[in-house]
C-alpha cells in the first residue's frame, strides 16, 4: 500500500495559513490536486503560489464557509474546475477568548457558524461529488478542546466538541459507502489562531510547561498526519479522533 495521493482531488478550508496551508503543501507533495479555500483572498493567493512552486496543481477559491450561499457558489466553481472531489478537509476555524458573560450573541454565533456549521455546509455541498468513487476521505480538524476544557474558551470548546460529535455520527452514516470520516485534534501549535499566546512570553512558557513533550507543535506534523489519513493505508480508520498534542490530553 502507498501514502501517495496521485489523481486525488482535495478541498481544504482555512488553507491560506497555519495548519490548512501545511496540509495543502503535504497533500500536494503526495500528488493530490488542491482546491484551497479561505476568506483571506490575498493570503490565499500567496499560499496557492507556494503550493504550486513545489510542483502541485492548486487553485484558490475565496469563500466564507459559514455562509450558505458562498458555499453553494464554491461548490459550483470547484466542480467546474476539477469535476469531482475525493478528499474534504474542514479546517477553517476561529477563536474568541473572553469570559462567557462578555460574549455577545453575534460573537458566539460567529464561532459556532465557522467552526461547526461551516463543516456541515461543506459536507452537505461536496458529499454528492465524493460518492461513487469507491474511496473518500473527510477530515474534520477538531481540537484538544473537543476533549478537555480551558477557561475563556466556551464558544470554541463548544464548537469543537460539536464537531467531534458530527465526525462520529457522519462516519457511521458514510461507512457503507467506503467514505471515512476522521477528526484531527491538534494541541498547542504555533499558528495564527494562537498568536495571542505566542506573543505573550509568560503565557507561552506556561503552555509549554503543560505539554509533556515540552514544545509547540510543528504544522508540518499535522500535514504528514493528514496525508496518512487520506492514504489507502488508513482505509480502516473511521469515526476516530487522532490527538496530536504532545501528550497534553494524557495528563
Amino acid at each position: 500500500m502507498s501514502t501517495r495521493l496521485d489523481g486525488k482531488i482535495a478541498v481544504i478550508t482555512g488553507a491560506s495559513r497555519g495548519l490548512g496551508k501545511a496540509m495543502a503543501l503535504a497533500l500536494g507533495e503526495a500528488g493530490a490536486s488542491l482546491a484551497m479555500v479561505s476568506r483571506d483572498a490575498v493570503a490565499l493567493e500567496q499560499a496557492v503560489a507556494e503550493v504550486r512552486a513545489r510542483g502541485a496543481e492548486a487553485e484558490g477559491f475565496p469563500a466564507d464557509v459559514s455562509q450558505e450561499d458562498q458555499v453553494s457558489a464554491l461548490r459550483e466553481r470547484v466542480i467546474a474546475r476539477f469535476g469531482k472531489v475525493h478528499i474534504l478537509i474542514n479546517n477553517a476555524g476561529i477563536n474568541i477568548r473572553k469570559p462567557v458573560t462578555e460574549f455577545t450573541l453575534e460573537e458566539w454565533r460567529r464561532v459556532l457558524d465557522t467552526n461547526l456549521t461551516g463543516a456541515f455546509l461543506m459536507v452537505r455541498a461536496f458529499l454528492p461529488h465524493m460518492r461513487g468513487h469507491g474511496y473518500g476521505r473527510i477530515i474534520n480538524v477538531t481540537s484538544t478542546l473537543s476533549h478537555v476544557g480551558l477557561p475563556l474558551r466556551t464558544a470554541y470548546a463548544s464548537s469543537k466538541a460539536g464537531l467531534l460529535g458530527f465526525t462520529r455520527a457522519l462516519a457511521l452514516e458514510l461507512a457503507p459507502e467506503g467514505i471515512t470520516v476522521v477528526g484531527i485534534s491538534p494541541g498547542p501549535f504555533a499558528t495564527e489562531i494562537n498568536r495571542p499566546l505566542l506573543e505573550d512570553p509568560a503565557v507561552s512558557r506556561e503552555f509549554i510547561a503543560r505539554v509533556p513533550l515540552g514544545r509547540w507543535g510543528r504544522v508540518e506534523e499535522v500535514g504528514r498526519l493528514a496525508v496518512y489519513l487520506c492514504s489507502e493505508e488508513a482505509a480502516y480508520i473511521t469515526g476516530s479522533d487522532i490527538l496530536i498534542d504532545g501528550g497534553w490530553c494524557a495528563q
